[in-house]
């Protein structure tokens, strides 16, 4: 008996991954063309810009209860996000959350430690790389981070925002994140997080001169492992 999964999703791109790698990958555990149960519920990816406008996470943090609530409903064990940014909502979310959650950060250092990375490389939006999310989590395992330079955190938060989540993939923003991820191995990084799920859709690790920690397939991943009563690290308040 599988655990059903609940998706609280943001931005469309990156949570069909989610799903689709869940659902992908399940047979090879499962049987043929199983996968566990899975409910998704997103509010638009501009509330979620409005209410952090407006109201910073407690904003957003709202809007994430509110899709807790409904998946709820709909029968999920668990939660996931497959978005890294408004992870910075989650401390305020697990103390009123109806259901446990897993944390994209929490996995990915998890995998990072499992493949004896020291030293990473953090690519995202810029509330990502210059906020707390995966600092904070990186420092409590020992891993060490570096992140690009301003102007390439500036690049990299446009392209994200005005081409990836709206499914836009161009050769030429290609092209600036391998720039970018030669700068931080010559920095000394041992591996790059694709710290936005939409990243991995545009970078691969046959295009990267570092070896990738893709956080929408990661977090999957660990989903599908705790679905079917394998290991996993529910996130905490």
């Amino acid at each position: 008996m599988t655990k059903h999964i609940g998706i609280v999703a943001c931005s469309a791109e990156g949570a069909a991954l989610c799903y689709r790698t869940i659902c992908a990958e399940g047979p090879a555990l499962l049987g043929r063309h199983k996968h566990p149960e899975i409910s998704m519920h997103t509010h638009s990816l501009g509330e979620y810009m409005e209410r952090l406008d407006k109201d910073g996470w407690k904003g957003v943090a709202e809007l994430m209860l509110s899709s807790a609530a409904k998946l709820k409903k709909a029968g999920a064990d668990f939660l996931i996000c497959p978005d890294n940014t408004i992870h910075h909502a989650m401390g305020l979310v697990l103390k009123r959350s109806p259901l446990p959650w897993m944390h994209i950060a929490e996995e990915v250092a998890l995998e990072a430690k499992m493949r004896g990375m020291k030293r990473l490389g953090i690519t995202g939006t810029r509330l990502t790389m210059e906020g707390t999310v995966y600092p904070e989590i990186l420092k409590r395992e020992g891993i060490e981070f570096r992140l690009p330079s301003p102007l390439d955190r500036g690049k990299i938060d446009q392209i994200i925002f005005e081409e990836l989540v709206n499914g836009i993939f161009k050769s030429d923003a290609l092209g600036f994140f391998r720039l970018v991820i030669d700068r931080l191995k010559a920095e000394g990084c041992d591996g790059v997080v694709l710290g936005c799920t939409e990243i991995p859709l545009l970078v691969s690790q046959e295009t990267s001169s570092l070896p990738t920690l893709d956080s929408t397939r990661i977090l999957a991943r660990a989903a599908l492992q705790k679905a079917i009563g394998g290991e996993a690290k529910a996130a905490k308040p």
